[in-house]
This record gives structure tokens, C-alpha cells and sequence, in this order.
């Protein structure tokens, strides 16, 4: 049910200057979306009427990620006036007049506060007879973060920046952790009060509410209950311990659910991946982006899984699989690379330094090693051999081969495509197969092997090896003799 009574604006306007990248901060990756998904993640789970977003820097490429995962916020445009204050000031113009329910204000770099968390402070707001209701982190180091200075009665007093706050108020420890729940009339009637009279020339939304107590309104700060829930990321210090807590949010849920992880400090597994129970992830496994693991199945060791679809209890081991589909029972890997559009029946294999890509291999198929098969369909129940090539590449255009099932190649083919080898075929080891080979038939290269005796002894007179052949010679002469004669 949409809450009629809530707005909530994201704030995302800021350059990030200390993650030093030319990606905007809130568009580095974390747990595979970037960070400003999360945060839209737990702004749409609340069911708001309104939803704002607050742009500047790198203000296209922003809001093409916010379009994507929340359809319907309202885009707002920071001028060349600073500040969150400011941020908060356009957004409210931008509310419809007659909105008189609560806004709440959180920053596009805080990535795992959720929903719960958020609920509760809407829910303690809003039992209260308060303008406004802040959330609040007790930190035992509270360097660069604004400061919660609360009076005598443990009261909240004033929120001051590190930049502006006296010694004395840089020893507090409970921090502003930059989120905000104000009643729409009060924030209202204290935003056209804002001044730049600090150290940075900049509209404070904290000046709001020291605009607020000094006008007499009732304003309270709740502290979270895990510090790092509110935690905003500003460099890439910050970006990897939330990802690393980010990452042990999510095994825990898997590992709740019925999913066997190994060694949880090695593993890493993406938001949006999908598990089912009794699927075992082994150390040194990265399952990224949307890849779905069906039950049964095993991943690892040292695979790295992206955008995958894994059937019931296939075996995946030491494997870089991207944007690949493994069927139910299927085996892969050790040292398999399985590049895009690559799908492998049921049954089927990919073994031991193989590589493929857009290719379909059949149920049951197996290309057990050493092998690069590459724009091929294989049919059901065949054999690739070992060292096997598909040459799809003219050095123009890629071309495509079709392998039939029940087909069983010899090892060290080169397949030239396009080709078609047909049903129950079989070639030769060492062919080259440059034309395609009827169902049921044997194609082989026709070459006679020659030995050229006393090569060696003429052509590398002197040389180690033509020592040893002297030295054989004799030995293989008797030998040759001993066997013509019991023939």
C-alpha cells in the first residue's frame, strides 16, 4: 500500500571527489549495482507517494541508473547554490503544495541502510509531537562526520560539521548519520531561513534544525543500532569495508536458506544472485551478477560465476563462466572458460583447459580437454577429442559448424568452418576437416607418413642426437632381425 503521508528525497548530488575516479561515487559497483542502487532499493521498498532524486555531477549518467531502478522518481536539478540544504530546498518545490505529511531526507551514499531500519524511525517519528526526527550513530571514531551535540538532559541540542565544530564538540562520538524525518510544514516554513554563514559557504540542512529549536519546535535523534548501517562511503576505503559487510549480509541469508558456503571469508556473492538449497559454493567462488543456481549444484573451488544459469546438481569446478547456461547434471571445469552464449545440455561436459563461446553443446556431449569450440552446435551424445579447434574466424568474419550427435572426433582436429559433420560420424586423429562429412561417414586426411632414415646423421652431424642414433643403430638392426625372423 503506497504511504500517501510520505515523500522521501535522495541526495545525489555530490561530486565524490575522494573516491579520485572518473565514475561518480554513487555509480561504483557494490554487491554488483552500484552503490546509489541500494539506496533506491530501501527508498521504493517504504512505498512512498513521493519519491525525489537531487542531481548534479555526472547528472546523465545518474539518472539513467535512477529511471532504471525506480520508475517514477522525480528528477530534480541542484543550481549553483550549495549545500544539502539547498538539495532539500529545490526538492520540496518540487513536492505538490498541498503536501503536509513527512519527509524523509537520505543521502545516495549509504548504502546499507534498509528499510526496517527506516520503518522504525518512521514509525518512532511519528509517535511523537516533533518537527522533526533525526537518525543519529554512536561511533568510536567520529572523524569527518557532523556531530550530535545534545544538552545537560541528554536532549538534542545542535547538529555542528567537523569543519565548524570547537574542540570540545569534536570529542562527542554520536554522529549525524545524515538521515532525516521532518513534518512537511516545518521544514517548509525553516528552508527560506537558510544562510551560507559557515565555514564551507554552503546551505546546511543541518541549520534546519538548529532553525528549529530555536524557534521552539520539539526535534529528537534516535541512534541506529549498528553503527555501520548509516555509514556513507566517500573513498574507496569505506566502498570495501561496506562491500565486505554487505557480502556477509547476504551469505548469512544463504546460508539461512539452506545453501552450503564453505569458507564464508573467501566466497563473495552478488545481491542479485539466486540460490536454491542445498546448492555448496566451495572457497574462493565469486557468484555475480543475476546467475541462478539451481538445487544440488556445486560451484568451486576458485570459479568465478557471472550472470550464469547452473542446473540441478551439476558440477562447476575452477571455472571463469560469463553469461552461460549448464544444464542439470552437467560437469565443468577444472580450468574451463566459458564465454558468452555458451549452453551445455544435460548431462554434457566441458573439461580440463576448454574454451567456448557461442556455442550449444548438446545432452550428454562431451568436450573433455584441450579443446576452443566457437560458434558450433554439437548434437546430443557426441565426443569432441582432445587438442580439437573450431575455426570460425576467416580473419573477416566468424563462421558457424554443426556437429551431429552421436558423433565421435578424433583428437587434434581442426575443424574449418562453416562446416556439418553428421549424425554417427567419426574423423581421424590429426584431420583437418575443411569439408563438411556425411552422416555415418570416416573422414581422414590421406597423407602416407615418410621416414627419412639417416636424416639426422646427414643433417646433424656431431649433434647429441645423432650420437644416440648411432648408438641405436645397431641395437635396432638386431632387433628388426630378431622380428623378421620369428615372423
Amino acid at each position: 500500500m503506497t504511504d500517501s503521508t510520505l515523500a522521501i528525497i535522495v541526495l545525489a548530488a555530490g561530486q565524490g571527489t575522494r573516491m579520485k575516479s572518473r565514475t561518480p561515487k554513487l555509480l561504483h559497483p557494490l554487491g554488483g549495482l552500484p552503490v546509489v542502487s541500494h539506496v533506491l532499493a530501501t527508498a521504493g521498498a517504504l512505498d512512498a507517494a513521493h519519491v525525489l532524486a537531487v542531481v548534479r555531477h555526472e547528472r546523465e549518467r545518474l539518472v539513467e541508473v535512477i529511471e532504471r531502478d525506480l520508475p517514477g522518481t522525480v528528477i530534480v536539478d541542484q543550481d549553483d547554490i550549495p549545500g544539502t540544504g539547498r538539495a532539500v530546498e529545490l526538492a520540496v518545490e518540487a513536492l505538490p503544495a498541498d503536501f503536509d505529511g513527512d519527509v524523509l531526507v537520505i543521502n545516495g551514499d549509504v548504502p546499507l541502510l534498509n528499510a526496517d531500519t527506516l520503518g522504525n524511525l518512521i514509525e518512532h517519528h511519528r509517535r511523537q509531537p516533533v518537527s522533526a526526527t533525526i537518525l543519529s550513530a554512536i561511533l568510536p571514531d567520529a572523524t569527518g562526520y557532523g556531530r550530535i551535540i545534545r544538552t545537560a538532559d541528554d536532549a538534542l541540542d545542535q547538529i555542528v560539521e567537523q569543519k565548524d565544530a570547537t574542540p570540545e564538540q569534536l570529542a562527542a562520538t554520536e554522529i549525524n548519520a545524515g538521515v532525516y524525518l521532518f513534518r512537511a510544514p516545518a521544514l517548509r516554513e525553516q528552508l527560506g531561513k537558510l544562510g551560507v554563514d559557515n565555514a564551507q559557504g554552503e546551505k546546511y540542512l543541518t541549520d534546519v534544525i538548529h532553525l528549529m529549536r530555536t524557534s521552539g519546535d520539539d526535534v529528537i535523534a534516535v541512534p541506529v543500532s549498528d553503527a555501520w548501517i548509516a555509514e556513507g562511503i566517500n573513498d574507496r576505503v569505506q566502498l570495501s569495508t561496506a562491500a565486505w559487510r554487505l557480502n556477509q549480509i547476504v551469505l548469512r541469508r544463504w546460508q539461512l536458506a539452506g545453501v552450503t558456503i564453505q569458507d564464508p571469508s573467501s566466497t563473495w556473492i552478488d545481491v542479485q544472485a539466486k540460490l536454491a538449497p542445498d546448492v555448496t559454493i566451495l572457497p574462493g567462488t565469486q557468484i555475480l551478477g543475476a546467475t541462478v543456481i539451481a538445487e544440488g549444484a556445486t560451484v568451486g573451488p576458485d570459479s568465478t560465476i557471472l550472470d550464469c544459469e547452473i542446473g540441478e546438481h551439476a558440477t562447476v569446478k575452477r571455472t571463469d563462466a560469463t553469461l552461460a547456461v549448464i544444464g542439470a547434471g552437467a560437469s565443468v571445469g577444472p580450468f574451463a572458460y566459458l564465454r558468452p552464449n555458451t549452453r551445455l545440455g544435460v548431462d554434457g561436459k566441458i573439461g580440463t583447459f576448454v574454451e567456448t563461446k557461442n556455442s550449444s553443446i548438446g545432452d550428454g556431449s562431451k568436450v573433455p580437454h584441450l579443446s576452443y569450440v566457437g560458434d558450433a552446435t554439437v548434437g546430443e551424445g557426441s565426443n569432441i577429442g582432445a587438442g580439437t579447434i573450431f575455426a570460425n574466424y576467416d580473419g573477416v568474419n566468424k563462421h558457424a559448424s554443426e556437429i551431429g550427435s552421436h558423433v565421435r572426433t578424433g583428437s587434434h582436429n581442426v575443424f574449418v568452418a562453416p562446416i556439418r559433420i553428421g549424425d554417427g560420424a567419426y574423423t581421424g586423429a590429426g584431420t583437418v576437416v575443411r569439408k563438411s562429412v556425411p552422416a555415418g561417414s570416416l573422414a581422414i586426411n590421406v597423407a602416407p607418413q615418410r621416414n627419412l632414415e639417416g636424416w639426422v646423421s646427414t643433417h646433424r652431424p656431431g649433434s647429441e642426437a645423432a650420437q644416440a642414433a648411432e648408438a641405436a643403430s645397431p641395437r635396432e638392426a638386431s632387433e628388426t632381425s630378431a622380428n623378421t625372423t620369428e615372423g
